[in-house]
């Protein structure tokens, strides 16, 4: 069993990537080699979020997918620290002092070596080492794994995923990209006028959504069970002005009947089909949408039912 004292990782650790769980094997490594016990620091929302809101990123992950994610690594711990306006403006030596040393008794800490933390961003690798020598921490600042041109990271990762290539995103992911909320009532149209029902989930604003198109990937329902969907992303232009009308994320689930309103789901993107275009007629877009399911049922092997 780990002894008293802990080995740390701070970050937003936003989509838990696979170059977040090579720092987070690491830091798993060194920890057991010094019978520490580890724990991954992060918080609510995205500092982002509070410090510059018109310009904060969209999401990965919510919160509740991050720490599903970060407990998949065998991390003994996550500590999720409210960030509010009051912690924004905290110091980065108040934060060491009281995260670090008081609540933790970091003995390591294992962060990105771009590392930023504190007021103003203060606080980076070289200050965290100065700090660790006062108050009996070490500290590792490691890279991000990657190709020679460019690091894995969450901001790489949600350009691929704002132009549609989910499958280069899945790479940097480990997995597909996934968005969850609860199914809701959408305008009706889809089961009575096209034959296709589908599934509207409602997805928070602040979640990374694909480029406005047609996807073939999963329905995961509460349960677990994984249903083979085609999907869209978009705003429906062959029936609504795409200017005004809201995005919406609708997914068809192939060999499936049944009522799944107000039950929370999981859409995951496993390709993409085509773009989202308006068409002349109905009659067209359902001709497309019988292509789109069999295109579907040929990625992923589905039987459509």
């Amino acid at each position: 069993m780990p002894g008293p004292g802990t080995a740390v990782t701070i970050g937003a650790y936003d989509g838990v990537h696979v170059g977040h769980r090579a720092l987070l094997r690491d830091l798993s490594t060194r920890a057991q080699a010094l019978g520490l016990s580890t724990v991954v620091v992060t918080f609510d929302r995205h500092p982002a979020s509070v410090v510059r809101p018109e310009s904060a990123p969209s999401q990965l992950t919510d919160l509740d997918q991050k720490l599903e994610l970060l407990d998949a690594c065998g991390i003994d711990r996550t500590l999720v620290i409210a960030f509010d306006r009051s912690r924004a403006d905290e110091t980065a030596e108040e934060f060491v002092r009281q995260v670090l040393v008081e609540d933790l008794g970091a003995r390591l800490v294992v962060v990105g070596e771009d590392f930023h933390f504190g007021h103003g961003r203060k606080g980076n690798v070289a200050l965290l080492t100065e700090l660790g020598d006062q108050y009996g921490f070490a500290v590792v600042g490691v890279g991000l794994t990657g190709d020679a041109t460019e690091a894995v990271s969450s901001t790489r990762i949600r350009s691929l995923v704002a132009e549609g290539d989910v499958v280069a995103a899945a790479a940097l992911l480990g997995r597909p990209h996934e968005v969850r909320g609860p199914v809701v009532h959408g305008d009706g149209r889809g089961g009575p006028e096209l034959g296709f029902p589908t599934a509207n989930l409602q997805i928070a604003g602040d979640i990374a959504l694909p480029a406005d198109g047609i996807y073939a990937g999963y329905f995961t329902r509460a349960d677990g069970t994984a249903h083979p969907a085609a999907i869209s992303v978009g705003r429906r232009p062959t029936f609504y002005d795409p200017a005004t009308a809201l995005v919406l994320v609708e997914a068809y689930l192939l060999n499936f009947k049944g009522d799944l309103y107000g039950e929370p789901g999981r859409v995951s993107f496993v390709s993409r089909l085509r773009d989202e275009r308006q068409f002349d007629s109905v009659d067209a877009l359902i001709a497309q949408m019988h292509q789109d399911v069999a295109a579907t049922e040929l990625l992923l092997g589905a039987d459509p039912g």
